[in-house]
């Protein structure tokens, strides 16, 4: 969320900066009610301070025997008056907050100017796709053959955009995310394993309520959400937090199950593991402060990347451009595998710097060496999605006779070398 007095106050800059994602919010309102507030808040204090010399008046008329009748009665007509501008204050408060949440957060400076993904800028390339002296395959139709993936068990279970892991293919997705996280943790990241269940403070905190409820699972007659992703839980660890500088930056790392209801995808991605309603992924998060937080990003995308060159797969980074990044985020770098059953790049973590967008929804903020309290900056990214790494790995490693070569670094996890 963005500070309103900042909106109130760069009503033109702001703007601008939204329609670089061909956002037009009209911004008027919230400087309307801002005004309105801050007159508001004037009015009451100056009627409480009244109220206070009113009651002092009080003590000081009954201590030398005076009537105190009519005075008592102007306090009481104070604190109604004081009682009525209180709830109109929470009124004016909760208009300027529902307007706050919708609004994105203000795009980097390094953010290109582009329409939509196609627009996206490359700023790195690693591996070469590889050309195969066979027919290669899709990774549906290979896990279908090696009997280790199946779509039409799950559907028989639950329905559509699930997947029943089988043998190999199970203890492929389990090497592949405990691989992920042992190298995370060499890296310095800490491991969580929180709940997939978040209340919706939780998701308020990170931005995906209110504004994006219809990709969320919500448990009927309660104030729970399946995870969309592990970002949720665990940045908000440290929601209503001060932490201490000395501790900054702060680096987690989690394995989740993740949610999505994939509203608005219908016809997208059907077959395979790329868009499920339920699948794995390991979440990069990191706490930090302002000055820190542009290099962070960097380690924190380097840190994603490192999955793939380890696991020997092309992949590209790019940097999103304007009407490409997402809400909450101030800059985000997606990082795509080769897919040959695609033929092209594939999304398989996006790597964003909310700046202080999620620190002052979630209340986040640490004490500086100067004792001065300031919001963080939080960060976070996949590192990696699982099921679109499995799906990597079974396509770019598949053999002439539909066996899978094991990534090297992957043997010890599945003591094989080769899944057929």
């Amino acid at each position: 969320m963005l500070d309103f007095r900042y909106v109130a106050d760069n009503i033109e800059f702001v703007q601008n900066n939204l329609k670089l994602r061909a956002n037009n919010i009209d911004l008027n309102l919230v400087k309307t009610l801002s005004t309105e507030r801050r007159l508001l808040i004037q009015e009451t204090e100056n009627k409480k301070a009244s109220k206070n010399a009113t009651s002092s008046q009080i003590a000081v008329l009954k201590k030398s025997g005076k009537d105190t009748t009519s005075i008592i009665l102007e306090m009481k007509a104070l604190a109604d008056e004081i009682k009525q501008l209180d709830a109109k204050l929470v009124d004016v408060e909760n208009k300027l907050y529902n307007i706050m949440y919708t609004i994105p957060n203000i795009l980097d400076d390094s953010v290109p100017y582009g329409r939509d993904s196609e627009e996206n800028v490359e700023v790195r390339l690693w591996g070469q796709p590889r050309n195969f002296s066979f027919q290669a395959l899709p990774h549906w139709d290979l896990g279908e053959k090696l009997k280790i993936l199946s779509s039409s068990d799950a559907a028989k279970i639950t329905g559509t955009r699930f997947t029943v892991y089988r043998g190999l293919g199970a203890r492929l997705e389990r090497a592949v995310y405990n691989f992920m996280l042992d190298t995370h943790i060499k890296n310095g990241y800490t491991e969580i394993f929180p709940p997939y269940i978040v209340n919706k403070e939780s998701l308020i905190g990170t931005g995906q309520l209110p504004k994006f409820e219809d990709g969320l699972f919500h448990l009927t007659n309660t104030n729970y959400y399946l995870i969309p992703t592990a970002e949720v839980p665990v940045t908000n660890l440290h929601r209503g937090e001060i932490l201490s500088v000395a501790d900054l930056p702060i680096k987690y790392c989690a394995y989740t199950a993740c949610f999505r209801s994939e509203a608005g995808a219908a016809g997208r991605d059907t077959r395979g593991l790329i868009r499920q309603h339920q699948f794995n992924k390991v979440e990069l998060v990191k706490f930090t402060t302002p000055e820190d937080s542009a290099s962070n990003l960097e380690t924190l995308t380097a840190d994603a990347e490192k999955i793939l060159q380890d696991l020997e797969l092309p992949h590209r980074t790019v940097k999103l451009c304007s009407g490409d990044v997402g809400f909450s985020s101030a800059i985000t770098y997606d990082i795509e595998v080769f897919l040959p059953s695609y033929n092209k790049y594939v999304e398989i973590s996006s790597c964003s710097n909310f700046k202080d967008f999620q620190a002052r929804r979630a209340n986040i903020r640490y004490r500086d060496t100067d004792g001065s309290i300031k919001f963080v900056h939080t960060l976070n990214g996949s590192g990696l999605a699982v099921g679109r790494t499995v799906a990597a790995i079974l396509e770019n490693y598949q053999n002439a006779d539909g066996s899978v070569s094991v990534p090297e670094k992957l043997i010890k996890y599945l003591d094989t070398d080769v899944i057929r």
